[in-house]
């Protein structure tokens, strides 16, 4: 039994206006538990909005979302999303933060921030639990996001470009720190991103958009073992299959604004 299943889902945005735009279109995919799906694809492919419909924040206008072969109708603790911009509460210290789902199911303090420091212990966060979010880096922020998600029981973890803000150097070591944690407790990985080399060094498989509207170009799967080499053949066939891939789907999307652009000035 697949752990997420997509069956031919479209969405579309104010479909009840004139003004309405498909974002997503006829897609269906399946992630199996413990995998990690990466998604890729031009600006304003509907990455985001697919990753929102697997939360349970949006719904499709057309097919469905499944979790274990249960229909997603809302936000559930099995499914955590953690945005580009670290989620955290600024009045609360690290620890109340990873802690946080815990108080709203009524546990005890003391047993949730014994919890809470399990899981600041294995993001290597510990030292740190009694300060605020202002006083960490934007690494340190992400990975108290990753482990308020682990503390509150996640299944999935729904990744949205979660890394796009930091410098080249702590990226790629945030991106290694994620494969310990995914290898570390088998959770099943949903990852949204616009870079090539991330795509290609965490993922299992690889799901490839189209241009606006978002439709499946292609499944890949990245058949190499980890740690990956970013210097080796295999990693520069990927990245090179990806390139190609985005690089016809860009172009087409700014060939249709241009012509979209030219036919409104002209009906003005």
């Amino acid at each position: 039994m697949a752990e997420i299943s997509c069956d031919r889902i479209s969405k579309t945005w104010n479909s009840d206006t004139s003004e309405a735009n498909l974002a997503i279109d006829d897609i269906s995919f399946s992630v199996e538990s413990g995998e990690f799906l990466v998604i890729i694809g031009p600006s304003g492919c509907g990455k985001s909005t697919l990753l929102s419909m697997i939360a349970g924040l949006e719904f499709p206008t057309v097919g469905s979302i499944r979790f274990r072969n249960e229909p997603i109708t809302g936000t559930s603790t099995h499914r955590s999303m953690i945005f580009q911009q670290a989620s955290l509460f600024p009045w609360l210290s690290v620890i109340d933060n990873v802690a946080f789902g815990l108080s709203l199911q009524g546990i005890s303090k003391n047993e949730r921030h014994d919890r809470a420091k399990q899981y600041l212990q294995q993001v290597g966060l510990l030292k740190s639990a009694h300060r605020y979010p202002h006083q960490l880096s934007g690494g340190m922020q992400q990975r108290a996001c990753i482990a308020r998600a682990l503390c509150l029981g996640t299944d999935v973890l729904l990744m949205d470009e979660p890394f796009a803000a930091l410098d080249v150097q702590t990226r790629h070591q945030m991106q290694k720190f994620l494969l310990e944690i995914w290898q570390g407790t088998g959770k099943t990985v949903i990852f949204v991103t616009h870079h090539i080399d991330e795509a290609v060094y965490l993922a299992d498989r690889v799901l490839i958009l189209t241009a606006n509207p978002g439709r499946m170009l292609e499944m890949v799967t990245v058949d190499m073992p980890r740690p990956r080499d970013m210097l080796s053949k295999g990693f520069e066939y990927h990245r090179n299959l990806f390139v190609d891939h985005l690089r016809s789907e860009v172009v087409r999307a700014f060939e249709e604004q241009e012509l979209a652009e030219m036919l409104d000035t002209r009906i003005k």
